[in-house]
């Protein structure tokens, strides 16, 4: 079963096929936006080495000072088309510069994320030429703050779950919104809101159907919550925001009535390139500072990077952030070229990266050791910011399971007798994770397919991590029938099965962006001069690889099942029950 050129990459992994061409060549930027970039870079860079961050962390809050510089530095038009008055980037000029201010400050990427990547961006991708025309303008100036309003008090992953509600006005003129959201980013300082609301009540057996508004909180009733205590990105305003009988006219309505979800799916896609491109941000400033440290700090006489067990740690911290760069790089520049379908790779640059980010802030304290763990150092704060990035724009298990079941997609309508049900509810697996089991799977008749597999375009150097994954994407769509086979209906309930699909595909997509990449730079620069990225490369590769072959050996052999007995003990007893005075 071939698969369209236009397809996704990540799912057809999952059918044993390799893209190459949507791996090949490894993107570049355009000359003339390359050039732009440079230009914010550089400009950005120098102001954000005169903000105090320590100082920002303590006083908890966003001073008005600093707005009006970014403001003026153009940092909240970055993605606004420029005849709107912006600077008009694609996904791969913005990533970049997200991730120089990520490098930075945790809190200000947070403040222009939340507005650009999330808080217009369904004006952007669903709003009417009217609708853009009347607030893109000022959005771009920084002179209105987007914030994006889906959270509530008892809805979080499960978007379904949301009591905001819309009522339409019997002459149709406008919608009366009452609601609360809930830990909303920018939400203190925003004036315009993108909220969802559920314009049709539930009812017994179905949910009620979302829609997606434009609010400005000129319109009344709408109100923000004091600002939030939080443990990291302190200087983020982040608040609830209340909806108290808000008059919305017609007008705002974003897209199609009851098509909010769709909606806000499509937005969460679109920001998950800039959090993961503000994590290699991360990785590079922790990277640096870890790297100083090492160099300066001396024990038994020698510096302490000398040492074995700290190069492992700057090694590795290396060859996880050349991996991030690479695949947060090559999934921006998939959306940017445009008609393809890019959500799965989207979560697993955000999983993948979001976790290497935390893991390079925790090696890099460790280096510094009691001085990493000194306020006046900036590893703690560094932590605390970096935690928040495997939580919100989906959390990482969320993620994950999205993967997992949207890999299993095609696989699953392509084998005789799954049903129509089943596929259907595959279409969209995070909606669908409390009504697949309602469905049933008669026994599978025929096998998958597999699909080429073989990458020609990757330079010679790298021939064995290409047949290392080669056989893995096969042995994945393998994985994929056999689960599909064992359990049928009840796979969306087989979470740790899922969990293990979703990590070999994510590991099977960072390879392929290194493959494609450093094949670029050794095109490009020649073998001397790309030695060290082909170094990094094969290291990565095989770390990734043992993974990969860890979870294929975990499908047939885990502990699951203990794993989940010892959990519903401890969730029943509330408390670990054993006791060495018993």
């Amino acid at each position: 079963m071939p698969f369209d050129p236009q397809a996704s990459f990540g799912k057809a992994l999952f059918f044993g096929e390799i893209l190459e061409d949507q791996f090949f060549p490894y993107p570049e930027m355009d000359p003339e936006e390359k050039e732009t970039v440079r230009t914010l870079v550089d400009a950005v860079s120098k102001y954000l080495a005169t903000v105090d961050s320590t100082k920002l962390d303590r006083l908890g809050e966003m001073p008005e000072e600093l707005l009006r510089n970014m403001r003026e530095l153009g940092l909240f038009g970055l993605i606004v088309p420029q005849e709107y008055g912006g600077i008009g980037l694609g996904n791969t000029g913005y990533a970049r510069v997200m991730e120089e201010v990520a490098g930075h400050d945790g809190s200000i990427a947070v403040t222009i994320g939340a507005h650009s990547s999330i808080g217009f961006k369904g004006l952007l991708l669903f709003g009417t030429a009217e609708q853009m025309q009347r607030w893109l303008p000022k959005l771009a100036t920084g002179e209105t703050i987007a914030a994006f309003c889906l959270t509530e008090p008892g809805s979080g992953s499960d978007a379904f779950s949301i009591r905001t509600r819309a009522e339409k006005s019997g002459d149709g003129s406008h919608y009366l919104l009452n609601g609360e959201k809930l830990w909303i980013t920018n939400g203190g300082i925003a004036d315009f809101f993108t909220v969802f609301a559920k314009t049709t009540p539930d009812t017994p057996g179905s949910r009620g159907h979302i829609s997606a508004f434009v609010v400005t909180r000129d319109l009344g009733g709408v109100t923000s919550g004091p600002h939030e205590d939080k443990m990291g990105i302190r200087a983020s305003s982040t608040t609830t925001v209340r909806f108290d009988d808000v008059k919305v006219p017609k007008e705002n309505l974003l897209g199609e009535e009851g098509k909010g979800f769709k909606i806000a799916m499509s937005i969460l896609n679109h920001g998950r390139t800039g959090l993961g491109a503000g994590a290699v941000g991360g990785q590079k400033k922790l990277l640096q500072l870890a790297t100083a440290h090492a160099n300066e700090r001396k024990q038994f006489g020698k510096p302490i990077g000398s040492f074995g067990l700290v190069k492992d740690k700057i090694g590795r911290m290396v060859t996880r952030l050349y991996a991030s760069e690479s695949l947060v790089y090559l999934v921006s520049a998939t959306i940017d070229r445009g008609g393809v379908d890019y959500s799965l790779e989207g979560a697993a640059a955000k999983v993948f990266n979001s976790e290497s980010l935390w893991t390079a802030a925790d090696e890099a304290l460790q280096i510094a050791a009691g001085m990493g763990f000194m306020r006046e150092q900036p590893y703690e704060r560094i932590l605390r910011d970096t935690r928040i990035n495997r939580i919100f724009e989906g959390t990482n298990e969320i993620l994950r399971l999205y993967v997992g079941l949207t890999g299993v997609q095609k696989p699953g309508e392509y084998l005789q007798g799954l049903g129509k049900d089943l596929a259907n509810a595959l279409n969209d697996p995070i909606k669908s994770l409390g009504v697949l089991r309602d469905y049933g799977m008669r026994k599978v008749r025929q096998t998958l397919p597999y699909g080429r597999t073989q990458i020609t375009r990757a330079h010679e150097a790298l021939r064995k991590q290409v047949a290392n994954v080669e056989d893995a994407v096969q042995e994945l769509a393998s994985m994929s029938e056999t689960l599909l086979r064992r359990h049928g209906r009840e796979i969306v309930e087989k979470q740790f099965a899922t969990r293990r699909l979703a990590d070999v595909a994510i590991d099977l997509m960072a390879m392929l962006a290194v493959i494609s990449r450093t094949t670029s730079l050794i095109e490009r620069r020649g073998m001397p001069a790309a030695q060290n990225e082909l170094t990094t490369a094969l290291a990565f590769c095989t770390d990734a690889h043992h993974r990969v072959q860890q979870n294929f050996h975990a499908s047939g052999h885990n502990n699951d099942e203990e794993i989940k007995a010892i959990a519903d003990e401890a969730l029943t007893s509330g408390r670990y029950q054993e006791d060495i005075l018993k």
